[in-house]
C-alpha cells in the first residue's frame, strides 16, 4: 500500500469519525426536542439508541483512522442545520428529514456498496457492524415525518431541501475528479471511488429519498431543480 493511498484512506475514515460523532450528538438532542412537543413519539427513544450506535461507530472508524495513519480529529462544536427562522417543531423536523431521510438512506446504499467489494478484513469487519444499525437509522426520519404528516402541514420542507442536500454533500461531488480519486484500490480500504460516490448519492435521491418525499406529500421538484443543475456541470 503507497503512502498516497494510505493517506486517502486515513483521511476518509478521520472524516467518517466527525460525521458518526456529530450524528450521536444530533440524536441525542433531538430525542429530548421531539420529546417535548411529543411525548407519545415512539422515535425518542429510537434516537437515544441510535446516538449510542453512533458513538460506537465513531470508535470504529477512530480505529481504521490510527491504524491508516492518521491523527484522529477533534470534536468541533455542533453546527446548527436547521434555518433560524423556524420554529423548534419545524426545525426538528427539518434536520430528522435532512439527518435520517437523506443522510441515513445515503450512507446504507454506500455501505451495501462497498460490502459487494472484496475489502480488507478488518474495513469490512467496520462495515458491517456500521451497516447493521444505519438502516434503522434511516426509518427514524421517515417514522417521524409520518407522524408530523399526520398532525401538521409540512409542505413547508419543499423549498427548503435543496439547502438539505447541498448541507450533505460538497458541491466537489460534482465536478471532474483527479485519477487518484478514482483507483478501484480505494475500495478494499473502504473508500469509495469519487464517480461511484456520485452514482450512489443520485440514485439514493432518485429511488429512495424523492418517492419518499413525494409520498408524504412533499413536492420534489425543487430538490430535482437542484440535481439537475449539478448534473449539468459533470
Amino acid at each position: 500500500m503507497n503512502e498516497a493511498l494510505r493517506r486517502k484512506a486515513g483521511e476518509a475514515w478521520a472524516f467518517r469519525t466527525r460525521v458518526e460523532r456529530d450524528a450521536a450528538r444530533r440524536f441525542a438532542r433531538l430525542s429530548g426536542v421531539i420529546s417535548a412537543f411529543d411525548p407519545d413519539s415512539p422515535v425518542p427513544d429510537l434516537l437515544r439508541h441510535a446516538s449510542a450506535d453512533e458513538e460506537r461507530h465513531a470508535a470504529l472508524c477512530a480505529g481504521l483512522t490510527v491504524a491508516y495513519g492518521e491523527p484522529v480529529p477533534e470534536t468541533p462544536p455542533e453546527a446548527a442545520i436547521a434555518p433560524a427562522s423556524l420554529d423548534p417543531r419545524a426545525a426538528a423536523l427539518y434536520e430528522m428529514v435532512a439527518a435520517c431521510c437523506i443522510t441515513e438512506s445515503e450512507s446504507v446504499a454506500t455501505l451495501t456498496t462497498l460490502l459487494s467489494e472484496e475489502v480488507e478484513s478488518r474495513v469490512e469487519s467496520v462495515l458491517r457492524e456500521i451497516a447493521r444499525d444505519e438502516v434503522a437509522h434511516g426509518r427514524m426520519g421517515w417514522a417521524h415525518l409520518a407522524r408530523e404528516v399526520a398532525l401538521h402541514d409540512v409542505s413547508f420542507l419543499a423549498p427548503l431541501i435543496p439547502a438539505m442536500l447541498s448541507g450533505t454533500v460538497d458541491d466537489g461531488l460534482f465536478a471532474a475528479a483527479g485519477s487518484d480519486c478514482e483507483g478501484p484500490d480505494l475500495l478494499r480500504h473502504g473508500v469509495l471511488p469519487h464517480s461511484t460516490k456520485r452514482e450512489i448519492f443520485v440514485g439514493t435521491l432518485e429511488e429512495v429519498v424523492f418517492p419518499g418525499l413525494e409520498k408524504f406529500g412533499i413536492d420534489p421538484r425543487p430538490a430535482r431543480s437542484w440535481l439537475t443543475a449539478r448534473q449539468r456541470s459533470w
